[in-house]
């Protein structure tokens, strides 16, 4: 699955134990996405490809510090607009890492990454995932324009 060792717990260190939930939201909930990306089997795919489950930590924190999960009261549009989606629908933060894995997968084939080139990719992503979610008239997840990605 793409661990960086023999103990898949030392991954999850950096970011705790929601990372593991959003990758069992995202194999449960969208299992043929999930297998999509766990078996890399779409697109012109590099030789030294991102380590899936490693992966998923780094999406998951990536998330919590572009929604200001850390802090009292999100101060940014996207933060704003995630806490009003998430009255709406519990599971929200769960699906939005789904569309989040799906986008940072859509840009490393975009941008023909490699191994080294990890960092970029998210980056890329986050960019692009907060413009979606700075958009004015976002009420729903399901406004999102990432997310016709998912595959159920």
């Amino acid at each position: 699955m793409g661990w960086q060792g023999p103990n898949p717990a030392t991954d999850f260190r950096g970011c705790g134990f929601v990372s593991l939930e959003n990758l069992l939201f995202f194999a449960r909930r969208y299992p043929a996405s999930f297998q999509k990306l766990l078996l890399k089997t779409q697109g012109m795919r590099a030789t030294w490809e991102y380590p899936f489950a490693t992966a998923g930590v780094n999406v998951s924190h990536m998330l919590i510090q572009l929604l200001e999960l850390n802090s009292a009261r999100p101060k940014t549009l996207p933060g704003i607009n995630f806490v009003r989606m998430l009255s709406e629908h519990e599971d929200v933060f769960d699906i939005l890492y789904c569309i989040a894995f799906e986008m940072m997968d859509a840009q490393w084939l975009a941008m023909r990454a490699s191994y080294m080139q990890f960092n970029d990719v998210l980056e890329a992503t986050k960019a692009q995932l907060e413009r979606e979610l700075s958009l004015e008239d976002l009420l729903r997840i399901q406004d999102l324009p990432a997310y016709n990605l998912l595959l159920k």
